[in-house]
């Protein structure tokens, strides 16, 4: 039996390996879950169905949207890098779940560098600083005097503590050395419900999510938060030329797969989002939103590991400062 024992380690070894093609080309034999881990219409949630959209029609399977809303998306994350490593559950991250987390959640159950594998970058997503409609400032110089008033109670909305929202302004309200009447959601789409109803005053949001609302003018943007405007809203002043050059974001959005997935699975989930991107089509839906399509460069997963690496090492002492001034 010991002079077996090489033998059958060596050929379960050789299985293991002569499989994996098998696995990569058989992959998806079912449908397979996207986890989205904000309410339904938020802008992480637009992204990942119409990515969800090219890979079912190029897999053959359905890709599902499961929305998990929470503690700032960080319930649906948990839930994903919890999920059974086998590639039928993968997860749309983001900025805030991502990056902001660790320094927002002490109790955090994942860790954003170690407990997922990365598909790929699947947009970029340019931060506007927006308001209701009928919100008494013209411009952002007029708008940011209006926060800097206590007397004119401005609520600021967002989509719960460690999403892109709620990341973005408070960098905002920091640099201003501002407090405003904060008020939290659950999910991107039910803050800027309100905000289009004149429940509350602003967000700083993902271009994808408002674009459309600012075109229609049921909101109203200040400006947006790179150094060139976005093509899809010209008309929408760089904070720079509106006068706070500072503030300079953005926010992007990922999928992963939990720690363990095979690597031919892996791949192939890469593959699938590259081409994505590339598709005429689904390129231009992104587009239309707003999104920055990364650069062939940036689609790879090891790209994607040092984006995270380095928006934990960007985002934690900036958000630990706010939370020892508070």
């Amino acid at each position: 039996m010991k002079r077996l024992l090489p033998v059958l380690v060596a050929l379960t070894a050789t299985l293991a390996l002569s499989s994996a093609p098998a696995l990569a080309q058989n992959y998806p034999t079912r449908p397979v879950t996207i986890i989205v881990p904000f309410a339904a219409g938020g802008p992480t949630d637009i992204i990942a169905r119409i990515v969800a959209e090219y890979y079912s029609k190029a897999f053959g399977q359905q890709f599902v949207i499961e929305n998990v809303a929470g503690a700032g998306g960080t319930t649906g994350i948990t839930r994903g890098a919890q999920s059974r490593p086998d590639g039928y559950t993968i997860m749309m991250g983001h900025m805030g779940t991502h990056g902001a987390a660790p320094a927002l959640y002490p109790n955090l159950k994942y860790n954003p560098t170690t407990d997922f594998e990365p598909i790929g970058l699947a947009a970029g997503t340019p931060i506007l600083i927006v308001a209701r409609k009928d919100f008494p400032a013209s411009n952002l110089r007029e708008f940011l005097e209006r926060l800097k008033d206590p007397s004119a109670k401005a609520k600021q909305a967002h989509a719960g503590v460690g999403s892109v929202s709620f990341t973005t302004c408070a960098l905002l309200t920091s640099q201003l050395n501002v407090k405003n009447i904060v008020v939290a959601y659950r999910g991107t789409g039910p803050a800027l419900n309100d905000l289009v109803g004149g429940q509350v005053d602003y967000m700083c949001d993902q271009i994808v999510n408002v674009v459309e609302q600012v075109k229609g003018a049921t909101i109203k943007a200040y400006a947006i938060a790179t150094p060139e405007r976005s093509p899809a809203l010209p008309n929408v002043p760089t904070t720079k030329e509106a006068g706070l050059p500072e503030y300079q974001v953005s926010a992007w959005n990922a999928l992963f797969a939990p720690r363990g997935v095979p690597k031919p699975i892996m791949a192939k989930l890469n593959e699938g989002l590259v081409k994505a991107l590339d598709d005429e089509a689904t390129h231009n839906r992104l587009l239309e939103l707003g999104s920055v399509i990364p650069e062939k460069a940036g689609r790879s997963p090891q790209a994607l590991a040092d984006l995270v690496k380095s928006e934990v090492a960007r985002w934690t002492p900036i958000l630990k400062g706010m939370q020892a001034t508070q």
